[in-house]
């Protein structure tokens, strides 16, 4: 049982066509691969700058919270929006 020409060739050519489907397959994933990293390593930079910069940004404000939370700071932000002690309304007018 021989093969015949002709059927040899539509083998070849169908394996062929098989392997070259097959590697622009796997190119198209590899593509798809290289995108997904690169975006990946983008967002994480600018996840490592914003918490740089959120860290500094706490430092800078670490003694707002003891500061507001006295007397002095309480009194400052009543002054600043605006409230008018009983004490302070005799003075106003």
């Amino acid at each position: 049982m021989q093969m015949s020409e002709e059927k040899f060739k539509k083998i070849v050519v169908g394996a062929t066509v098989a392997g070259v489907l097959l590697a622009l397959f796997l190119v198209v994933i590899l593509v798809i691969q290289f995108v997904q990293m690169g975006t990946k390593a983008a967002r994480l930079q600018w996840e490592n700058e914003e918490k740089t910069r959120l860290e500094t940004e706490l430092k800078e404000h670490e003694g707002d919270l003891e500061y507001y939370s006295s007397y002095q700071g309480l009194l400052r932000l009543a002054y600043q929006y605006g409230y008018i002690f009983p004490d302070d309304a005799e003075f106003s007018k």
